[in-house]
């Protein structure tokens, strides 16, 4: 689609589009969460009628135009109706990631101004309980679940603030509909806190044209995968992804929002809802290609062989010219379609057409395995402070590791150094109350995104890596340690990956194991052990990582190899503060933590060169 060809949207304001949608929608399904062992749906009409009855009542609890309110809550029907709660009452949300600690959450909260804060349950509320006397400017918790307060920090529940049941009046309606329509696309809508792979986070400013404009842009330009089936929703609503492309690009489009009930129950969940579509991180790709091998692995000789047929025949088929529906190799590929990929679909729910993929780079050869079985992922690029989409790839120009082209209305370019610099209507225009930090982030009108890219002659965009992420051992070699970290990461028998190596004069690496794995290959050579920690340290386990990293070592020039590593016994967590919550690695933090085990590493080389 050329640029000049983009329609603009009908809506000033995402709660102009809900509202519209009510309307037009009225009793088709709009969001569904799941209660006990049944499902609950609101369709778009009821859905809108709740959240004039949470604008109602935040009016009554004292929110006036301008106002900051923090959402603590992992996802739930409460936190959309909370956030168009906040909108329509011309306030701007502040969410907060629910695994974040109470700490964590004081910081978003004063620093953002926030006087009312929503959470999910009484978990989130002791954490801020824990911190009472570092949050004294909040005055109201609304809690989308039952229970007792304590004196020091009184709570509300969402169904007391709504009053559901009393009906909006006429006049009520009037009112926050009047306040709806003087919604400018200026206005801010949310302020979202970065995960911080770096020092604290900042606050980005979107405001309704930000998001808006990148949804419709969005919507506009990739026609193809604008939901309006269900969509499953687990990727956390605080990250901008999930915001846009899983909440406000489907309601755009009419679509439903199925929410899980948590991470932990996705597989379940997946199979009860039936999505068509669903938003992830590419650590949840690198599950699914992990348990499926796994699962391959204990089978007979017989499945073993097929499934790695189907593999094969399934690659060839994936760059094949298909002009020919009925050659041969597509007439083999349908066989094993049928006979091996679609059983595995079916443990999807049956439904799902695609994946969107964001937030990080996914690995090539993940992405054309999950192609190859019939789950295309479709993946992309941007940052929080883009709303999030700058590139995508949409169906019928895919192309496996490339971020796609720039979606409409973007513009891009290169500096010197290869960083990507960017220009849209979805840019931000700074981070809240952090004047230094803005003037940072751009040069001559242009944001930096702080990414090493490469653009090609037909437009597709490749991230290298971050720049800050970039290593520069002492011999003077440049190494993007993101993609080597997802190559390892395919062994078997390695779950993550981080490479160390910046002014030193080769790479290690900090593994962690597959512990199923592991553990198989421990009762295989019958090594006796009475915790992982004594296991990662056996000589035999230390060999066949030894043995692994040579492999990896044989396709790479000298300084991309790994000279030494050291194994984890546990993984790295966003609970243990290594991850952010979307898995990005916390460099910083892991070398921090793991310092001393690290520098060792330089002074024994046990890897070979």
């Amino acid at each position: 689609m050329n640029h000049s060809e983009l329609k603009l949207p009908p809506y000033k304001s995402i709660p102009q589009l809900l509202q519209n949608h009510a309307k037009n929608y009225g009793d088709k399904p709009a969001i569904c969460y799941k209660k006990g062992d049944a499902y609950l749906t609101l369709n778009y009409q009821q859905f809108y009628t709740r959240v004039l009855m949470v604008a109602r009542g935040l009016h009554k609890m004292g929110m006036r135009a301008g106002d900051k309110v923090a959402i603590f809550s992992e996802n739930r029907a409460g936190w959309v109706l909370a956030d168009m709660g906040i909108q329509c009452g011309l306030g701007a949300s502040v969410p907060i990631y629910a695994t974040s600690t109470g700490v964590q959450a004081a910081y978003i909260i004063n620093h953002s101004g926030a006087k009312i804060i929503f959470v999910s349950d009484r978990t989130q509320y002791e954490k801020l309980l824990a911190v009472r006397n570092e949050i004294p400017n909040i005055e109201l918790v609304i809690s989308f679940e039952r229970f007792l307060g304590e004196p020091q920090l009184p709570v509300y529940t969402l169904y007391q603030v709504s009053e559901i049941s009393h009906p909006i009046s006429s006049d009520e309606r009037q009112l926050i509909e009047t306040q709806i329509a003087a919604i400018t696309p200026a206005d801010l809508l949310t302020i979202i806190y970065t995960s911080g792979t770096t020092g604290d986070p900042k606050g980005v400013m979107l405001t309704q044209k930000n998001l808006l404009m990148n949804t419709w842009c969005s919507s506009q330009y990739a026609e193809g995968l604008v939901v309006s089936g269900t969509i499953l929703s687990f990727l956390p609503l605080s990250h901008v992804l999930e915001r846009m492309a899983g909440y406000y690009l489907i309601l755009l489009s009419g679509g439903k929002i199925a929410f899980a009930e948590d991470a932990l129950n996705v597989v379940k969940n997946v199979l009860e809802v039936k999505p068509t579509a669903m938003i992830s991180v590419p650590r949840m790709f690198e599950k699914i290609y992990s348990r499926i091998y796994e699962t391959i692995h204990v089978q007979g000789p017989i499945k073993r062989s097929l499934f790695h047929a189907a593999i094969a025949v399934g690659r060839q088929h994936l760059y094949h010219n298909k002009e020919s529906v009925l050659d041969w190799l597509t007439l083999k590929y349908l066989f094993y379609d049928m006979v091996v990929f679609r059983k595995i679909r079916n443990r999807f729910g049956g439904r799902l057409k695609f994946f969107i993929s964001g937030g990080a780079p996914l690995d090539k050869t993940i992405n054309e395995f999950m192609w190859i079985i019939g789950l295309p992922v479709y993946e992309g690029y941007g940052l929080t402070e883009t709303s999030p989409v700058v590139a995508l790839n949409v169906p019928g120009a895919a192309r496996f590791g490339s971020v796609g082209k720039a979606i409409p209305g973007t513009e891009l370019k290169l500096m010197d150094d290869g960083e990507l610099l960017l220009k849209g209507e979805q840019i931000t225009s700074g981070y809240y109350n952090d004047a230094e930090a803005t003037a940072e982030a751009f040069v001559d009108g242009w944001f930096k995104t702080g990414d090493i890219a490469k653009i090609d002659a037909e437009g597709y965009v490749y991230i290298i890596d971050r720049k800050k992420e970039i290593i520069v051992t002492s011999n003077g070699k440049n190494i993007a340690p993101q993609g080597l970290e997802n190559e390892l990461k395919l062994d078997k028998y390695i779950s993550q990956a981080y490479l160390h190596g910046d002014q030193k004069p080769y790479l290690v690496a900090l593994l962690t194991p597959n512990l199923e794995r592991l553990i198989e290959f421990g009762r295989e050579q019958k090594i006796d052990y009475l915790s992982i920690e004594e296991l990662v340290e056996n000589p035999k386990v230390q060999n066949l990582y030894r043995q692994r990293i040579e492999l990896y070592n044989k396709n790479h020039p000298p300084y991309e190899t790994i000279k030494n590593f050291s194994l984890l016994p546990r993984e790295l967590t966003a609970a243990g503060g290594e991850l952010t919550p979307t898995q990005k690695l916390k460099r910083k933090i892991i070398y921090d933590s793991y310092k001393s085990k690290i520098e060792q590493l330089y002074l024994v080389n046990t890897a070979g060169s």
